[in-house]
């Protein structure tokens, strides 16, 4: 705990760049692992059936819904802990720790009971091939149903990230996501004598690995309840910190739902090049969901002891690096886009619709970057208002709208929704981030 303590406390006095990029390397190295059995999972699954490939694309936005509220939980209890850590309120750091545990159990509770009532609604809403709808909702079901595991890690998680300590939940995701790479060939195909399990397979294996990364981080995550009548003012802080974050993922849940829902109207196969999109995303994003894990804290650490100068290196660094990065993003859909296509699907529909639209949405990474980092720098600090709002007008204001005004001149223009958006959000994010700085 001591050196747990040390790291922490050299938030407010050491090198912002060196802090950073010592915390990084961990978190981008479970992101990554994380990102390959996204991948392999699709993988695995496309090789069975197309009909579970396009499944995966569809529940994919109720997954980022479940992300959404467990991450972002987790994260108004990481940023709350950071403050009171920051002026050296030791106890009340604790305290918000514990309100952690029984809070994912209760958000557990209500988002697997609405899933499992509305999975046939929701799947047909999206396509009418019976297949589909058959598979969406044997998947969806077993991983919204028993998500505690994820819910339970998602908390824990940022508990010890609070606190500086990346390690422990670097284990933790890294366990959880080999577990799920191991289990996926054998349950989905039925090998070493278990049954053939097919698509329902890759979704026990992803809730057995979910499970298996709340385990690890259980012993140091886990802090004692505090007393009840404490609860209204620890929740209240905890969902005001936290909601930007569970905005901005719920967010991208409606505007992927709405996105298929548009989709549908050419084709099963440009659904399916969505979710296969995303499926890549997940791996060339990891520097920036690194840089919005680290920086979190730090910033939040700072703008607490009134460090303000830090607070905008730690913003300008997570800017350079990330979207730096995000270069390379770019350079691989603009030139390898079939081979990307082709890792899952041999489908010509899938793979001609996808060239076009990994193209397009290339030109958006280095803008996304930069989109998606204000709006962490405002939630640090407690700009609840003004992070959410970047996060609405991103995805209410602009995308779907956009999506639908480009579709109707063709599916090709549809994928310049992405490079249209993110440019704007950034030039808004940036004008209100210096308006901030020059006010803070």
């Amino acid at each position: 705990m001591e050196n747990i303590k040390h790291q922490s406390d050299s938030f407010g006095t050491g090198n912002i760049t060196k802090i950073i990029l010592k915390m990084a390397p961990p978190v981008m190295l479970a992101q990554l692992i994380q990102a390959l059995y996204n991948i392999i999972d699709s993988l695995f699954v496309g090789r069975f059936s197309q009909s579970g490939l396009t499944a995966l694309s569809i529940v994919y936005p109720l997954q980022l819904l479940m992300i959404a509220l467990a991450v972002g939980t987790g994260v108004g209890i990481n940023t709350a802990m950071a403050a009171k850590l920051g002026v050296g309120k030791e106890k009340d750091a604790n305290d918000y720790a514990g309100v952690g545990t029984p809070l994912a159990i209760a958000l557990w509770a209500i988002f697997a009971a609405v899933c499992y009532a509305l999975m046939p609604l929701y799947a047909r809403l999206q396509t009418d091939t019976p297949e589909v709808v058959a598979d969406v909702i044997s998947y969806g079901r077993i991983v919204c149903v028993f998500s505690f595991g994820l819910f339970l890690e998602s908390i824990w998680t940022k508990v010890l990230q609070s606190r500086g300590d990346m390690k422990t939940p670097m284990v933790a995701q890294i366990l959880g996501a080999v577990t799920n790479i191991i289990l996926d060939p054998i349950l989905i195909f039925g090998l070493f004598g278990f049954p053939q399990m097919g698509i329902s397979g890759a979704a026990v294996a992803t809730v057995l690995g979910q499970l298996a990364a709340a385990l690890v981080v259980m012993k140091k995550g886990f802090f004692p309840s505090p007393k009840l009548q404490k609860y209204p003012h620890y929740l209240k802080r905890i969902f005001r910190l936290g909601v930007p974050n569970i905005l901005m993922q719920s967010a991208y849940t409606l505007y992927i739902f709405g996105l298929n829902v548009i989709l549908a109207t050419f084709s099963d196969a440009a659904v399916t090049v969505l979710g296969l999109y995303y499926k890549w995303q997940t791996f060339f994003f990891i520097p920036i969901g690194a840089m919005q894990t680290c920086v979190v804290p730090v910033i939040s650490y700072n703008y607490a002891a009134r460090k303000i100068d830090r607070c905008k290196k730690a913003l300008n660094t997570s800017l350079l690096f990330g979207g730096g990065l995000m270069i390379i993003g770019t350079l691989c859909f603009e030139i390898i886009p079939e081979p990307l296509l082709r890792f899952f699907s041999s489908d010509s529909e899938v793979i001609s619709v996808g060239i076009t639209a990994f193209r397009i949405i290339g030109l958006s990474y280095v803008p996304l970057a930069i989109s998606l980092t204000y709006p962490v720098l405002f939630q640090a600090v407690g700009k609840s208002l003004t992070s959410s709002m970047l996060t609405i007008i991103r995805t209410v204001f602009l995308f779907v709208p956009l999506a639908y005004l480009f579709s109707r001149f063709g599916l090709d223009y549809f994928w310049f929704t992405y490079p249209v958006t993110d440019t704007t959000v950034s030039l808004i994010g940036f004008i209100l981030s210096v308006k901030f700085f020059n006010n803070p």
